[in-house]
């Protein structure tokens, strides 16, 4: 595997290549059973596609919902961009299963935006492209094909037909489905309301460990923002988060998601220069706090990474991330967050 960085495929910006994809759509999909298989036998749904920027535009909030011969089926798409690589991630979570998939990269050309990932279909490994196209002011395509062959053929497996919903029945989107009503589920009340407490916008004093795992006992301070957003009904939620001290200005998304079927959270962060999601920390609330672990790659070493995170009064909260090179025996804390509930005025 290279070090080397990522070139970009081009010098141009992409950053608004998926403007053309906010709004809210009417979508026919067509789901292939199995690609494969050489069979036409597909499932077809018919629903509504609401999608809005976050993060100050760097990124898409996609929220997808339709019925089928099935039943009832929702999805949530995340869209990054990476300045540097100037390319697009596209992760997706699938409301039943609860688990992100491995994100889609690309970029677009002439109008035509292609990503591709890897991934398993019958145990078995594939490689997957997405793709953008006949793009209009009221309407565009997306499929998703499956290769087995390194990209050689490739067999359609989601193909989604998207029309512009009219002004009188389109939703605003700029809050679209931030607040609507939490559906009635014995599920959702299982854990999936562990994180309300976390809703709205928080004066954040933070301090920084510089040089974590060195030895080194030299902390910065930076003070700023978190704005914490419910979306997907309340099965996911958006925070994010900027502040400003000696050591510059900090920016961060996270993506904090439920999985109904281990009643469990996951949370995942990104970064403006990096523009995809990173390794998820998996938790679920014991006493009202949340320790969110996973393993990540710092400074080239492999570590097991602490997020933790809870409420002290119903205006105040904190949380603190957490490094250790031991396997968990022993834990220093790198990151403290101090949150004060700003009042509306």
């Amino acid at each position: 595997m290279s070090d080397a960085a990522p070139q970009p495929a081009s010098g141009r910006d992409g950053q608004h290549d998926f403007d053309f994809n906010i709004g809210v759509w009417h979508t026919h999909i067509r789901r292939v059973l199995d690609p494969f298989a050489g069979s036409s036998k597909s499932m077809e749904l018919n629903g509504t596609v609401t999608v809005r920027k976050v993060w100050d535009g760097r990124a898409q909030l996609e929220e997808i919902e339709a019925d089928g011969p099935n039943g009832h089926w929702e999805g949530l798409t995340l869209f990054l961009y990476n300045p540097q690589s100037h390319q697009w991630s596209q992760s997706f979570i699938d409301s039943k299963m609860g688990v992100l998939n491995t994100p889609t990269i690309g970029s677009f050309k002439d109008g035509r935006g292609e990503l591709f990932s890897q991934d398993t279909f019958h145990d078995k490994s594939i490689l997957v492209r997405g793709v953008w196209s006949n793009i209009k002011p009221g309407s565009h395509r997306y499929e998703e094909s499956y290769s087995n062959d390194g990209g050689a053929t490739w067999a359609a497996a989601f193909i989604a037909d998207l029309t512009r919903e009219t002004q009188s029945t389109a939703l605003d989107v700029s809050d679209a489905g931030a607040n609507k009503a939490a559906k009635t589920s014995t599920a959702a009340e299982d854990g999936q309301h562990d994180f309300d407490f976390d809703f709205g916008t928080w004066k954040t004093h933070s301090s920084r460990l510089l040089h974590p795992l060195t030895g080194s006992t030299t902390w910065v301070d930076m003070d700023g923002a978190t704005v914490v957003k419910k979306v997907w009904d309340g099965r996911a939620n958006l925070a994010e988060y900027k502040a400003d001290g000696p050591a510059g200005h900090i920016e961060l998304l996270s993506l904090r998601w439920f999985n109904p079927s281990t009643r469990e959270w996951n949370l995942e962060f990104a970064t403006p220069t990096v523009g995809t999601l990173g390794i998820p920390g998996v938790s679920e609330f014991k006493n009202g706090r949340g320790d969110f672990y996973d393993y990540e790659l710092i400074n080239g070493r492999s570590v097991l990474v602490r997020f933790s995170i809870w409420k002290i009064t119903p205006d105040t909260a904190q949380s603190e991330q957490a490094f250790s090179d031991d396997g968990g025996k022993t834990w220093e804390v790198n990151w403290i967050n101090k949150y004060e509930r700003e009042t509306e005025k």
